[in-house]
């Protein structure tokens, strides 16, 4: 492994093309989770997709107050390839309204940011 001199600035990422976004969604189950994840990846519009346990949700939806079990999925992506992203989780989220929420990622290890830039990218 080779050392960086002490005053040498750390490896950055810097393609504005390919900034890395965390792109936030809920499920209502498992399976809708899971096929949601394998079509984000197969289609190369997200190089991970982290299906986290089970939360209780809490909202107002057409004026009442509703809670539901759903999953969490963490979706990373570029900013190159979000608005293809949401196209297929618009036709795919079996919710009317799904919440889509695009985080962008301010700082990362520069060898996984470039992983996500490099799966998402189209030939």
């Amino acid at each position: 492994m080779a050392l960086r001199p002490a005053n040498s600035a750390p490896e950055t990422f810097m393609n504005p093309l390919d900034d890395v976004l965390l792109v936030l969604t809920h499920l209502p189950d498992r399976d809708a989770a899971l096929k949601l994840a394998e079509a984000v990846i197969e289609e190369k519009v997200a190089a991970c997709v982290n299906i986290l346990g089970t939360c209780i949700s809490v909202y107002r939806w057409h004026g009442k107050i509703e809670n539901a079990e759903e999953i969490p999925l963490l979706i990373k992506t570029t900013g190159a390839r979000y608005a293809a992203l949401e196209a297929v989780l618009r036709r795919l989220h079996p919710y009317e309204l799904p919440e889509i929420i695009a985080v962008p990622v301010a700082h990362g290890l520069p060898g996984y940011l470039r992983w996500v830039a490099e799966e998402t990218r189209v030939a």
